[in-house]
């Protein structure tokens, strides 16, 4: 069964332009995938010509957006990521939110770690 997790990443930029990145196809395809194409609520991520397609579940504009992937079995899994930013610093918090088999979890961070490392490069960060 799959347990969810947390990671946290600080980013020196604006909600705005984060939100930007995680809540529309064109923001997606700069780091998470190779492309992405969006009908309706459905995603299609393609990444080396393989695709994956995942349903937007929720979103609150410059604060959260939840995904699930269509072909996950497990249908209480989803991620997200959500937008905090730290009133007296200012700071901006991406915190991702997933779910994975136990003996995949190191994987699946490694992953998040690398997506988020894209990410941050995109924004210049």
């Amino acid at each position: 069964m799959k347990k969810q997790f947390e990671l946290e990443y600080s980013f020196n930029t604006s909600p705005k332009v984060l939100y930007q990145r995680l809540s529309t196809s064109g923001g997606l395809s700069e780091w998470f995938a190779d492309n992405v194409n969006q009908q309706g609520n459905t995603f299609t991520f393609i990444w080396d010509g393989a695709e994956s397609q995942a349903e937007l579940l929720q979103k609150k504009d410059l604060n959260f957006v939840r995904y699930r992937w269509l072909d996950d079995e497990d249908e209480d899994s989803f991620f997200e990521f959500r937008i905090q930013k730290h009133d007296l610093t200012g700071d901006v918090a991406l915190i991702i939110v997933d779910f994975s088999d136990e003996d995949e979890k190191d994987d699946a961070i490694e992953l998040w770690d690398s997506q988020v490392a894209e990410l941050k490069h995109v924004l210049g960060l």
